[in-house]
């Protein structure tokens, strides 16, 4: 297979370990007066050895801890550092109106554009603590996770190499979206995020992507390359809007195989 705002201020706080995991540190950041909290695997030699990152966010109504549970990528990477950021109360488009339950901001200057903030400031925080490899740095999420990794990808594109969301789509500012490797999770049976919003989001990737036909990479998946080394892969599942678990394996898989050119 092919190789595949404002500034606010910004305080890290002391880490405590939580022994849920044995391997995920807490860490806190202050951003205009907001504490914001993440769940992050960092490897031992991180301080000595360039180290790759991946940004993993749970869906809308998550946590950290279950995002650490079900997408566990930093047991399938155990030499990346992996964060797991957990987001505020936020009004979903789909579900939640009233904004209780937790989850990340759906456009650009959505809620303040304090979640992109927030990215910020964990990139900060590890590039001043450790050793990044800022070849090999990439995001992944699930729905409402997955939509605010499109953001990053529209906002942020220059900081990644590649990007993994699952049962998402892109609104409004999928123009804004520039070419870079990307692998996509859909369920043929999504009854929040339908199958039919996700196929036409995946040809868009591929036409920005200026992908080809695609060919079999593997069950339930199709790789795209692409004439400007941008490959789209998906992983068609028949499942529902539940993500799942073995496309954890295949996101670090295609990741691992696509730092940046």
């Amino acid at each position: 297979m092919k190789r595949f705002l404002p500034l606010l201020l910004v305080l890290l706080a002391p880490t405590a370990l939580l022994r849920a995991d044995g391997d995920l540190a807490r860490r806190e950041w202050t951003i205009g007066g907001v504490t914001r909290e993440a769940l992050v695997h960092v490897p031992a030699d991180a301080t000595r050895q360039a180290a790759p990152v991946v940004f993993v966010f749970h869906g809308h109504g998550g946590s950290m801890q279950q995002a650490a549970a079900s997408y566990p990528v930093h047991t399938l990477w155990p030499e990346a550092i992996v964060v797991y950021p957990q987001g505020l109360p936020t009004a979903g488009r789909l579900v939640d109106r009233a904004g209780r339950e937790a989850g990340w901001q759906d456009a650009p200057g959505a809620d303040g554009d304090r979640d992109l903030a927030f990215f910020d400031a964990m990139r900060r925080s590890l590039r001043a603590d450790y050793r990044v490899d800022d070849q090999r740095i990439y995001t992944m999420g699930h729905s409402n996770g997955g939509g605010f990794t499109y953001l990053l990808w529209v906002t942020r594109r220059d900081v990644f190499a590649a990007f993994g969301p699952s049962a998402a789509i892109v609104g409004r500012d999928w123009g804004r979206l520039r070419p870079a490797p990307v692998i996509a999770i859909a369920g043929e049976h999504d009854e929040l995020v339908k199958f039919a919003w996700q196929q036409k989001m995946i040809e868009a990737l591929r036409w920005i992507n200026e992908c080809g036909e695609g060919r079999p990479a593997g069950p339930g998946c199709t790789l795209y390359d692409s004439k400007i080394g941008a490959p789209v892969m998906t992983y068609i599942h028949p499942g529902t809007h539940q993500y799942p678990p073995e496309a954890t394996a295949l996101i670090v898989a295609f990741f691992k195989a696509h730092p940046a050119r």
